[in-house]
């Protein structure tokens, strides 16, 4: 396979982080060199920023200009040497979770946050977005079960509900980009939904 980059979105609890150890796993038994990575994270510095994303009081305008500082050196340490290289890139999470938690949830100007994405990665989209769609409430009875809530899963219903909205916009714009998947069935039948998006991809 040749460089790709694919990103996996939702909103928390919707399970996209347990399926991206398995398209790794898939993408690998095809001959592809497999980055896995994250954000807000993935290099030291990202990461020390992600840590004052989750837990530090702050407003709007100071939440979206870190989170587009640890993706600035996200990209340029981790993201653009892989794809260079040739590897195939798996994030977990990318711009899009900015324009819908950032946007769409805290209702912050979408102007913006499109400035700041043309300032730091205008250039580096990805190639195929997996979105696992989930209803707000389902998501929060599965935080609930899983971990201690951070300064986002403490927000209420009616902010994922927001943030889902969001995402169905950006979906309903990049229809090409933005795969939607049913995060509500059962682990193995999502599953099943990811691979047949990367087959029809080709992949």
């Amino acid at each position: 396979m040749t460089a790709r980059f694919i990103t996996f979105e939702g909103i928390d609890g919707a399970g996209k982080s347990s399926h991206i150890e398995a398209v790794a796993a898939h993408l690998r038994t095809r001959g592809a060199a497999v980055v896995l990575t994250r954000e807000p994270g993935g290099t030291p510095l990202a990461e020390r920023l992600r840590e004052l994303l989750l837990h530090a009081p702050m407003d709007h305008l100071t939440e979206s200009l870190l989170v587009f500082a640890a993706r600035r050196d996200h990209v340029q340490n981790v993201i653009a040497p892989a794809l260079a290289r040739g590897d195939v890139v798996l994030s977990d999470r990318y711009t899009d979770a900015t324009f819908a938690y950032q946007g769409g949830g805290r209702g912050f100007d979408a102007k913006v946050l499109s400035t700041l994405e043309n300032w730091v990665h205008a250039d580096l989209q990805p190639d195929l977005t997996l979105w696992f769609d989930l209803p707000a409430e389902v998501a929060s009875a599965r935080r609930a079960a899983a971990r201690t809530p951070d300064r986002f899963e403490q927000l209420d219903t009616a902010f994922f509900d927001r943030v889902r909205g969001a995402y169905a916009q950006r979906a309903a714009q990049a229809p090409k980009r933005i795969a939607r998947n049913d995060a509500a069935l059962r682990f193995e039948a999502v599953a099943q939904q990811v691979l047949k998006v990367l087959e029809s991809a080709g992949w």
